[in-house]
């Protein structure tokens, strides 16, 4: 029996081709694990009218941790279309099955690593080495979304100055969730000799949800008075981010906040094709590349996988296998240092799985 059962949910698009690039890594590290597949992705929601069947909510729930490749996601408003003919105009609505599953299993932390690996051809600058935090549960994403918007919301105060045809969108942070992705941030900060954290916000407009983000940091980080602390807009943040990146260490932020900052700081960094995501709830674990599922690739074996790679090395850290997790980083970073071997998108032509290989390569046999 493995050691480990891990649920290996390809998704859509590339998710296969990455996700099969991974699995030459971890069978080269001779990972005791069984990688059960599951059912996911837009072809499910375009067969039966859901993305995250139930069965593979209850795989999920079976097995110690995820791997994830990618997700189409269209808007709701061109979604109906896609159902087979006998599912259309039956009220099912399209919602991301990975926002569904942060939810489902409280996966509050969305940490996202930004690290300028040596001879990175498509580096912004070296050395940029940045670690977003990111709340994965609330905010703009907990889907409590109207519209039509219902009739006795006008008459809350101040809803007068809203138009009656608006759609509304509820920008949800509560205390708990503020709290535990702030701690989340400052505790890796402190375990990891990290010396600063920033807090992202807009609290000087958004002043009731970002105003509370806002106030719990300033509290919490009177618990760790050997870290610098500070905050900034976050439209002030990204002009800073591309002037000053050597100025920021570890940032924490609401759920869109971090999901466009983790964006801007993985282009710093080589693009999406480097940048990897864990996220991660008290008793269960998802890891996935955060780039989308390049449907115009699907199957060709072209991108980059060292995102989802280094997604895979997350993954053994958050399963206490460092050795393993630091032999795989060892083996990404002298990959592209050499520079021999390199995707598309680096300059070169080779494949995924060609890239795949030369990192298990260089884990040696």
């Amino acid at each position: 029996m493995a050691k480990y059962r891990i649920a290996w949910l390809p998704g859509d698009g590339i998710g296969k081709d990455v996700l099969d690039a991974t699995k030459i890594v971890l069978e080269r590290l001779k990972l005791d694990a069984e990688y059960i597949p599951g059912d996911i992705g837009w072809e499910f929601w375009c067969k039966e009218g859901d993305p995250l069947p139930e069965r593979t909510i209850q795989l999920v729930k079976n097995t110690d941790c995820a791997m994830f490749g990618a997700i189409t996601s269209k808007p709701s408003t061109v979604a109906d279309t896609e159902l087979l003919p006998e599912l259309r105009g039956k009220g099912y609505v399209y919602r991301s099955p990975i926002v569904r599953i942060r939810q489902e299993f409280d996966l509050y932390i969305c940490k996202r690593p930004c690290r300028a690996y040596q001879g990175n051809p498509l580096n912004y600058k070296e050395n940029i080495d940045i670690v977003v935090f990111r709340e994965n549960t609330e905010d703009l994403y907990a889907g409590v979304e109207f519209y039509p918007v219902p009739e006795e919301f006008f008459r809350i105060k101040g809803m007068e100055r809203v138009p009656k045809d608006a759609a509304i969108s509820l920008k949800v942070n509560t205390p708990k969730g503020c709290e535990r992705i702030i701690r989340a941030a400052f505790e890796f900060a402190r375990t990891n000799n990290r010396k600063k954290v920033t807090c992202v916000h807009k609290a000087n407009v958004v002043r009731a949800t970002d105003g509370l983000f806002l106030k719990i940091f300033n509290e919490i980080a009177k618990e760790y008075p050997g870290l610098e602390a500070d905050n900034a807009n976050v439209d002030s943040l990204c002009q800073w981010l591309l002037k000053r990146p050597f100025n920021y260490d570890v940032l924490v932020a609401p759920n869109l906040y971090g999901d466009i900052i983790s964006d801007l700081c993985a282009q710093m960094v080589g693009g999406l094709g480097f940048g990897a995501s864990a996220n991660i709830g008290d008793d269960y674990a998802l890891f996935e590349p955060t780039h989308g599922s390049a449907p115009k690739y699907a199957g060709m074996y072209k991108v980059n996988p060292i995102a989802t790679i280094i997604a895979a090395r997350m993954m053994l850290e958050w399963l206490g296998e460092e050795g393993l997790a630091q032999s795989l980083e060892k083996a990404v970073e002298s990959v592209i240092r050499e520079g021999k071997v390199r995707t598309y998108d680096m300059g070169g032509n080779a494949t995924t799985l060609e890239m795949a290989q030369a990192i298990a390569d260089k884990i040696g046999g």
